[in-house]
């Protein structure tokens, strides 16, 4: 197999940051999706990507030198560098698998916030086999990704049939039992609307110091930031950290079933469950049931519902923000231990399923990785 060393700005016709869209052209009912390089974050009647784009996120809380397809007819945002690459030397989808192993990383030249620049990105370099293999060795690894998206749908119809459940139960009030229920005050007899510090105790992480290298290097505890907050399940971190690391710093071993709430960056007021026993950094509200039963699925479902108001009450000049003492003061609606104890029950069911699929994807993810470099080098046929 015979390879050729390029450079990125070798490779590509053009380099851009992506941009904010102006106020007026952020409308509920756009026509093109914005996406930030971590998720898409609304809806435009403008565009600045016509075709499936290649891009590197550039900044923000987690993530930075991801390498991601930007899809077509979409707005990026200004945390992202697009690339437009020049297709007679590479294809894009080969770099996409090629520069998420390589890692990006490395690039990063951010003190207070991580930050990659298009200057620094210019000069990676990286030696590429001839096109028509790139194309043979992107289309064996994308099969990976086909049953990745796969279980991704099948995870989204669970998703949406537990909030359905949710809305079925708390909002339009057909729970179990709901034809022969009293109400009082708006809400059916034996449930009350109290602050949330009532029903669950909060708290936040911390980061140990960087400058201590073995707080870092073979953890054993997951330790979560934001960007890891995806409105789902955490099954996984990044980065680990060790029993010396919780015991020296702010970060706190947190139990499973909690619910984790990012309250600042670009993620703010995403959720998230802990699978297992985690950490987690400061911009994390973490939270735990007082009461001797675990209701995080309807916590999740509840915060969820009032996100647009957690981020009306959020404030920050430089970015929004969340305090634990503003969340401890948000007034949630609880209902009967017995209804919160049925839709416990109904949707672990649910989510037994997702992470189900998810743990398939992570292991989908690991093969995939694991190809390309026996691929590239020739011990596998191409």
């Amino acid at each position: 197999m015979n390879f050729k060393k390029y450079k990125i700005s070798e490779i590509s016709k053009s380099m851009f940051y992506g941009s904010m869209p102006k106020d007026d052209d952020i409308v509920e009912d756009g026509k093109y999706p914005i996406f930030s390089g971590y998720r898409f974050v609304g809806y435009s009647n403008k565009k600045n990507i016509d075709e499936p784009t290649l891009i590197v996120v550039a900044r923000g809380v987690g993530g930075t030198g991801d390498v991601k397809i930007a899809p077509a007819n979409s707005f990026l945002t200004n945390l992202s560098i697009a690339i437009d690459i020049d297709e007679t030397v590479a294809d894009k989808k080969f770099l996409y698998y090629f520069l998420n192993v390589q890692g990006l990383r490395y690039l990063d030249t951010g003190a207070a916030q991580s930050q990659i620049t298009i200057n620094n990105l210019k000069r990676h370099s990286m030696l590429l086999p001839d096109l028509s293999i790139q194309k043979r060795i992107a289309d064996i690894l994308s099969t990976y990704d086909d049953l990745i998206e796969n279980n991704n749908r099948r995870i989204a119809l669970l998703e949406k049939a537990a909030q359905e459940l949710y809305k079925e139960w708390f909002v339009r009030f057909r729970f179990p039992g709901y034809e022969n229920a009293k109400f009082e005050n708006g809400l059916p007899e034996g449930w009350e609307r109290r602050k949330i510090s009532a029903y669950y105790d909060t708290c936040s992480g911390g980061t140990p110091s960087r400058t201590h290298e073995e707080y870092f290097v073979a953890g054993i505890y997951p330790w979560v930031k934001t960007g890891e907050i995806k409105d789902c399940i955490i099954i996984d971190t990044e980065e680990y950290i060790t029993k010396e690391a919780v015991k020296k710093s702010s970060a706190k071993l947190l139990p499973v079933k909690s619910v984790a709430m990012a309250m600042y960056g670009v993620n703010i007021g995403q959720l998230g469950y802990f699978d297992k026993q985690m950490t987690c950094n400061q911009a994390c509200c973490v939270f735990s049931d007082k009461r001797s039963f675990s209701s995080k699925h309807y916590l999740f479902q509840y915060l969820k519902s009032i996100r647009e108001y957690l981020l009306l009450i959020s404030f920050g000049a430089a970015q929004q923000n969340l305090s634990q003492e503003l969340i401890k003061k948000i007034k949630i609606v609880m209902p009967s231990d017995d209804v919160v104890r049925a839709f416990e029950e109904k949707v672990d069911a649910i989510y037994d399923s997702i992470k189900t699929l998810m743990y398939k994807s992570q292991n989908l993810a690991k093969q995939r990785d694991l190809l390309l470099p026996r691929l590239m080098s020739g011990k596998l046929e191409v």
